[in-house]
């Protein structure tokens, strides 16, 4: 009677385990956050004759949950007008990010 009553207890720690691990798969709210920002850069039209364009591009979200572009580090000045003109106060799904926080992203425009 002993060892049946260890098999189920190890059996409901086994089950409640699984149960616990189960819950803690979430999406990344920054990752969430690049989707969002790789759909509001496609469809350019950038005929610059270059390629591939790279900026790495420095912003903040304010209260209302909007991206506000503090700089745009890249060579090309049309790269940088295409992404301030994207991106600068457009509003974003921001659950579970701070307000505020400085975020740094590397962005590759193809054409």
């Amino acid at each position: 009677m002993r060892k049946l009553s260890l098999v189920v207890i190890a059996a409901m720690l086994l089950v409640s385990g699984n149960v616990l691990a189960n819950d803690a798969i979430k999406e990344d709210p920054a990752k969430k956050l690049s989707t969002q920002i790789g759909e509001l850069l496609q469809n350019n039209n950038l005929d610059v004759g270059a390629v591939n364009l790279t900026a790495e591009v420095r912003f903040t979200l304010n209260s209302q949950g909007e991206i506000v572009v503090l700089s745009v580090k890249t060579k090309n000045e049309y790269l940088e007008s295409f992404v301030k003109g994207r991106l600068n106060y457009r509003k974003v799904d921001a659950q579970g990010l701070d307000k505020g926080k400085l975020f740094t992203i590397p962005v590759r425009v193809t054409s």
